[in-house]
This record gives structure tokens, sequence and C-alpha cells, in this order.
């Protein structure tokens, strides 16, 4: 991603919580969550600033609030095949599902 290291991955990567995406889900969890998302609307969308430090900070903060987060592509709509699983990575959530121009992002709710 332009304007990106790897160090500033690294760095901004610290500031947020960290899920394992390894820690595979079920099929039978993914289809749930899959269902959750069609009734859902997006609740943020990458606009012409794309990927920015403030977005990823949305990101995480609407992650933080709900486990399951709807993002719309309006603007990089010819990069979003590359731009979703970056989004999971950097916001440290799974990619559940990305048909047209959204993107579904699963994150569990920190256990207080």
């Amino acid at each position: 991603m332009p304007g990106y290291t790897s160090v500033d991955f690294h760095l901004s990567r610290r500031n947020f919580a960290y899920y394992d995406p390894m820690s595979s889900l079920t099929n039978a969890k993914i289809r749930e969550l899959k269902a959750r998302a069609q009734l859902m609307k997006p609740t943020l969308k990458v606009g012409h600033d794309g990927l920015s430090d403030q977005f990823i900070a949305a990101l995480d903060t609407a992650l933080k609030q709900q486990d399951l987060v709807k993002v719309k592509f309006s603007d990089f709509k010819d990069q979003k095949k590359e731009l979703a699983p970056q989004l999971a990575t950097r916001s440290g959530s799974e990619l559940i599902m990305r048909v047209g121009n959204v993107a579904v992002l699963y994150r569990p709710k920190a256990e207080a």
C-alpha cells in the first residue's frame, strides 16, 4: 500500500486490541456471521483518503463496540480485493466475506 512501510504497519498495530485470526472460526460461526451481516448497513465507508490511520482508528473503535462491522468501498473500488484483507490485518480482525463493494470484518469483543 502506498505510503506505508512495514515499520509503519507494526507501529500502528501496537495501539489496537489484537485478535488472532488463526484461531479459525467454525463453519457454523461463519454462516451465522454472514447471516447477521446480511441485515446490516455499512458502518464505515472507505473514501478518498483510503486506509488512513484515522480510518483504521475508526474501524478499531467500531470493532470494540460491535464484533461485526460492514465496510463499504465508496472509492478504491478497483482495489477492494487487495484492500479488504489489509483492513483485516491492520485492525486485527478476520475478513468474513467480500461481496461487491462491501467487506465484512469480525473481531470478538474483548472479555471484561
